[in-house]
């Protein structure tokens, strides 16, 4: 299988912790793609033009990293990151929007950064910064919620791979006042898929 992403992009960076920690380097190569190029030879594979995108072994391909990830996490009959039963699945939903709600707000002040200076909005990187703030002081209570422990799920991976776009965005200070999250975050950081896989300032926008 062949999984194009960008090394910038959260979204493929979810795909990429999926694949080292279900050990799937043997299946699925991994392949940076060229986006945001008029004439891109990766719009012809995927029209779109969007991260993550995994072409199976049958050929089909897929996007959407939620899709993907499930897909990778399934491959083997064992799925580490399905949703509890039950009322506590429900939970789960409502932890991975508000984590996928960060994502979504940093991922569009990261790309509104990169634009030329003449070309970015202020009013776009104000709302984003503003909401920012927001998620912090909502994650640095729910981080305290039981599925932000133990076995990693994909809730801590939503939002640890929002909070690691630190690296990337100098204005995003979502550590002061949240020492909780910052902890936390720390433990999910550590491990060797995130490591592997950790975003720098250098790297193109998703």
């Amino acid at each position: 299988m062949k999984l194009y992403i960008t090394p910038g992009s959260p979204y493929a960076r979810m795909a990429r912790i999926v694949v080292l920690e279900k050990g799937l380097q043997s299946r699925v190569g991994i392949i940076v793609a060229q986006t945001r190029r008029a004439d891109s030879p990766y719009y012809r594979i995927n029209p779109s033009g969007r991260v993550p995108y995994l072409i199976r072994d049958d050929g089909v391909g897929l996007e959407e990293s939620a899709v993907i990830c499930a897909y990778l996490d399934h491959l083997d009959g064992n799925p580490l990151f399905d949703l509890p039963d039950g009322d506590q699945a429900w939970e789960v939903r409502r932890l991975e929007g508000l984590a996928r709600s960060m994502l979504d707000g940093l991922a569009v002040w990261g790309r509104e950064i990169l634009r030329p200076p003449d070309e970015r909005s202020p009013s776009v990187l104000q709302h984003e910064a503003d909401r920012s703030r927001r998620m912090a002081d909502l994650w640095e209570v729910e981080i305290d919620h039981p599925l932000m422990h133990g076995a990693l799920n994909m809730v801590q991976l939503t939002l640890a791979c929002a909070l690691g776009l630190e690296a990337r965005n100098p204005d995003l200070h979502w550590r002061p006042g949240h020492p909780k999250l910052g902890a936390r975050f720390g433990q999910i950081a550590a491990r060797p898929s995130f490591v592997a896989t950790a975003p720098n300032s250098q790297q193109a926008a998703p």
